[in-house]
């Protein structure tokens, strides 16, 4: 269905404008913050080549919990429980808020008081994307950090591995994503891994009659098998999102829906309703059509309930606030 321009100005200029972000926003403030960012990335990423995945995932857990504003790198204390300690929010990777500090420690010795946390996660994001071989896209700057970070306000705002297609397109359409956005991003999971924790009902008590998941191609699921066997007593054992290309941001992984090796329950299940199928199906032929998508998606994603003037702050520390919180 094709949109207006109409509506495409609203949905994609209209939040930038009403927010003041703009590209060149550290332009006089600090001209070397995208240079900073970029060197520090870099460095992160080839001496930990799961970092592009983990800042990937890490930026979504943050926006989709009341917007793109840092409340998940903020550390609990004694008066506050933050949202990192979610249960959902527990398994994200060390080396993605490594990152992140690295270039606010570098950040702030190079113009103090400036950067806001949450504009260097997602520039960082972005940045990380582009270097595994994903698209490069836009990234308006300007955020401000928050004010709050509470573990309570993590449940229902996160999906789960678990999530039925009708569960799933109506999660992503609260946060105001069309069901071809949500295909999209989903695309993430062309890098990055999951625990087998995540998937080991698949493999092992599927049904009472069948215990691994039909939905799975055979072989796929023997060597899953094989790799979580030992998994109750071992969690930290996992499995790559994409096993052809795992370190490269690329299509493969609408390929791999149509072999049947689609990872987690909410990745199986987008190549077999008809809502979704054909944006798999788009996808997995034309990796310019989902570099594209994808690159929209992330841009929308990145001003999703932002913070400006005085509803937030510029953290002098990303893991904690600038006051105490009680």
């Amino acid at each position: 269905m094709a949109f207006p321009f109409s509506l495409l100005l609203v949905v994609f200029f209209f939040p930038f404008s009403e927010s003041k972000l703009a590209l060149d926003y550290y332009k006089k403030s600090c001209p070397d913050f995208e240079k900073i960012v970029r060197e520090t990335v870099t460095t992160k990423q080839m001496s930990n080549p799961t970092t592009a995945a983990a800042a990937l995932r890490l930026f979504f857990h943050d926006c989709m919990v009341e917007g793109c504003d840092a409340s998940i790198l903020v550390a609990s204390n004694a008066f506050n429980k933050a949202e990192r300690d979610a249960d959902i929010n527990l398994s994200l990777a060390g080396d993605a808020f490594d990152v992140i500090v690295r270039a606010k420690t570098a950040l702030e010795l190079s113009c103090p008081g400036i950067v806001s946390c949450s504009d260097i996660l997602a520039l960082a994001t972005r940045d990380l994307v582009t270097m595994v071989g994903g698209p490069f896209y836009p990234v308006r700057l300007g955020r401000k950090d928050s004010l709050m970070s509470q573990v309570s306000r993590v449940q229902g705002n996160l999906p789960t591995t678990n999530m039925t297609v009708d569960a799933m397109i109506g999660f992503f359409a609260s946060k105001s994503f069309t069901v071809q956005e949500m295909v999209a991003l989903m695309g993430a999971h062309t890098i990055g891994f999951s625990h087998c924790s995540e998937f080991a009902d698949r493999l092992y008590s599927y049904s009472k009659t069948l215990p691994t998941d039909p939905a799975f191609h055979p072989k796929y699921a023997e060597a899953l098998k094989k790799l979580c066997g030992n998994y109750t007593k071992n969690p930290s054992l996992s499995a790559f999102n994409d096993a052809m290309t795992p370190a490269k941001f690329d299509n493969m992984y609408y390929q791999n829906l149509q072999r049947g090796m689609g990872l987690l329950t909410s990745d199986g299940v987008l190549f077999n309703d008809p809502r979704t199928k054909s944006f798999v199906q788009l996808y997995a032929k034309n990796q310019i059509a989902f570099f594209n998508d994808f690159a929209h998606a992330m841009e929308k994603l990145s001003v999703y309930g932002i913070k400006t003037g005085n509803k937030g702050e510029v953290r002098h520390r990303c893991d904690a606030f600038n006051s105490i919180q009680t």
